[in-house]
């Protein structure tokens, strides 16, 4: 099962290698792993994916919120969040028009062309990445692409 899990955590060298080193001596492969600053200039968001038994990362999640480095840690799951991905690909051998459409279609942005060459993002959740992947395949060769990783962030469904 996939799980989503977001910490926030003091700005310290080495504060990740212990968060990650929690998963891995487990034997979970992070999915994705994103960190950025936050609001707070002492602390940075780390938000991570992985697959697993829902009880061993429970425990794990546990575990993280033991380490001293760890300011809060949550799970996040449901409709209690919101995520979101960044997708920037490089695509060849695309019709214009086509490729438009495509890009219309999904709300994607186009960033640079060149000829038939073709630079294109994308910001969705990440299945919505993988659709639209898979529908930019369709309309040419993607010649290469990066992707930043899941941003999320919890949202509350009842004023606090």
């Amino acid at each position: 099962m996939r799980h989503l899990v977001s910490l926030l955590l003091q700005n310290e060298a080495g504060a990740l290698a212990r968060v990650a080193g929690l998963f891995a001596s487990r034997g979970y492969n992070i999915e994705s792993l994103t960190v950025a600053a936050t609001h707070d200039m002492d602390a940075s968001r780390l938000t991570l994916v992985v697959f697993g038994d829902d009880a061993v990362v429970e425990q794990i999640v546990k575990q993280s919120a033991k380490l001293v480095d760890v300011i809060e840690v949550s799970q996040l799951s449901g409709d209690g969040y919101v995520e979101r991905e960044l997708l920037v690909a490089h695509v060849q051998d695309s019709d214009a028009a086509t490729l438009d459409a495509c890009l219309d279609r999904f709300g994607a942005r186009l960033l640079q062309r060149s000829d038939d060459r073709f630079v294109v993002e994308y910001t969705g959740r990440a299945e919505d990445v993988d659709t639209f992947l898979d529908a930019l395949r369709q309309a040419g060769r993607i010649a290469d692409h990066a992707r930043s990783g899941i941003a999320a962030i919890e949202w509350p469904l009842v004023a606090a």
